[in-house]
């Protein structure tokens, strides 16, 4: 009998098996959702569904040899988990596309999905160790800022539906912004590291809250005019708010202290009520947020508020239990597949797959804070929680925009809505979660040596 090595284990058998049936289970889940679809519409199963099964079942099937062989301790649970959301983000496609909606394509979502499985891939093989990453901190900031201001480029950036937060590449539109936010947050959580302590630092007393001192301002402010910038310059709100949020949730994740997240909520919405009262573009969000059965907006050619009361008559329709998938209209909302696919859900799969829905994302979200509580070092644990939170914010804001909870800011639901740059980009964050998870979970030398002295007995 020979010395196991102390090459790292793979996962047991009956782990590596269950992972496999799960991520089974969401691709079985999606093509019955196909196949519903398919008979509420037509009677019959949809003649594409087997192209649509097998294309989706082989990308995550290679995505799951890829995460087996690169990355084996990672929690087994983040790859179904965005199966499913992406699969039912396909469903939803197809039906709008079937209900004969322009700009709709199933096709074209699948195919980007399969970018976004080859980005994920890549993402795992490269990067073998995320810490490699805070050497890249300034760097990261640097390529982070020029793609966030190259839509205001003359020759490059592309205007679109009022807002300037595109770019031309070879013939495609490009929407920088959704990349961003990763470069960025690997900024923040270098910068974080290295500046904790001094950004800790308490200065005088208010209340009960300890004030930070005057002179450590300087980052939030920086941020804060950055995020203004966008807002005004690009009359991005979407991208303004996912940046300054995710900045200040990750300086109360380094700091502990709450005076940042109170100073941060001060910022932004003193500074959104100025830019309201200066620029009609944000002044008209907030008409909307907050009048939105006025007729006269209702009516308004540019910025109304149609395509929100459409989306609210939608879920308003679908009601507790939804009209039953290819049994609603969702294709009466303009933007379904994009911007408000959330609400084409709601009508058909009704308030509770909605919550469902929301559920599994709040699942995805727990398990990439899991890893930042269990990683073993700060950057990894800044990296995991920025990463975390900035797709549980991202949520919460299209979701309460299309629900008027918050105005409407131009956001898509991760791996569900229809588009190329927020699909990779997501994958790509999909892949350094499962990087980092690795990483935390794997044991140390010696129970790896113990893990492998078992299985050789056990044989």
């Amino acid at each position: 009998m020979s010395t196991p090595s102390a090459e790292p284990v793979p996962l047991p058998a009956k782990r590596r098996l269950a992972q496999l049936a799960m991520l089974a289970f969401a691709v079985a889940i999606v093509m019955l959702a196909y196949a519903n679809v398919g008979l509420a519409l037509d009677n019959q199963i949809p003649a594409g569904m087997l192209t649509y099964g097998l294309g989706l079942g082989g990308l995550m099937l290679a995505a799951y040899l890829v995460l087996a062989k690169f990355a084996p301790w990672a929690d087994p649970l983040i790859l179904p988990l965005v199966t499913l959301i992406n699969g039912l983000g396909l469903v939803i496609i197809y039906r709008l596309e079937a209900a004969g909606m322009d700009g709709a394509s199933a096709t074209n979502q699948l195919l980007w999905t399969a970018v976004g499985v080859v980005m994920f891939s890549v993402t795992l093989i490269v990067l073998r160790d995320h810490r490699a990453l805070q050497r890249l901190t300034y760097t990261a900031g640097a390529v982070g800022l020029a793609l966030l201001i190259s839509p205001l480029l003359p020759f490059l950036g592309q205007e679109i539906n009022g807002a300037r937060i595109w770019i031309g590449v070879a013939g495609f539109s490009l929407q920088p912004a959704e990349f961003t936010k990763l470069a960025l947050v690997v900024f923040f959580a270098g910068y974080l590291v290295a500046k904790r302590d001094v950004l800790a630092l308490a200065g005088r007393r208010l209340l009960f809250i300890d004030l930070p001192r005057a002179r450590d301002l300087g980052p939030v402010l920086i941020t804060w005019g950055l995020s203004l910038g966008v807002l005004i310059l690009q009359k991005d709100l979407g991208s303004s708010l996912l940046i300054f949020g995710t900045f200040i949730a990750m300086l109360y994740i380094a700091t502990q202290r709450t005076s940042w997240v109170l100073i941060g909520i001060l910022l932004f919405v003193g500074g959104a009520v100025l830019a309201g009262l200066i620029f009609d573009h944000v002044a008209a969000r907030f008409e909307v947020f907050l009048n939105p059965e006025d007729p006269e907006l209702y009516d308004r050619t540019f910025g109304g508020s149609y395509q929100l009361m459409q989306g609210l008559f939608g879920m308003g329709q679908g009601g507790v239990l939804g009209t039953g998938l290819g049994q609603g209209h969702p294709n009466l909302i303009p933007l379904s597949f994009s911007d408000f696919i959330f609400t084409a859900a709601g009508e058909e799969l009704g308030l509770t797959g909605l919550m469902a829905l929301l559920m599994v994302y709040a699942l995805l979200v727990e398990r990439g804070l899991r890893t930042s509580i269990a990683a073993r070092e700060p950057f990894s644990k800044l990296l995991a929680g920025g990463l975390s939170f900035i797709l549980a914010w991202q949520v919460f804001i299209i979701v309460g925009g299309v629900t008027n909870l918050i105005p409407l800011t131009g956001l898509v639901t991760p791996f569900m809505s229809q588009g190329g740059s927020a699909l990779l980009a997501n994958w790509i964050l999909i892949a350094l979660l499962v990087r980092m998870s690795d990483t935390a979970r794997k044991p140390p030398p010696q129970a790896i040596q113990d893990e492998g002295m078992t299985q050789v007995f056990q044989r």
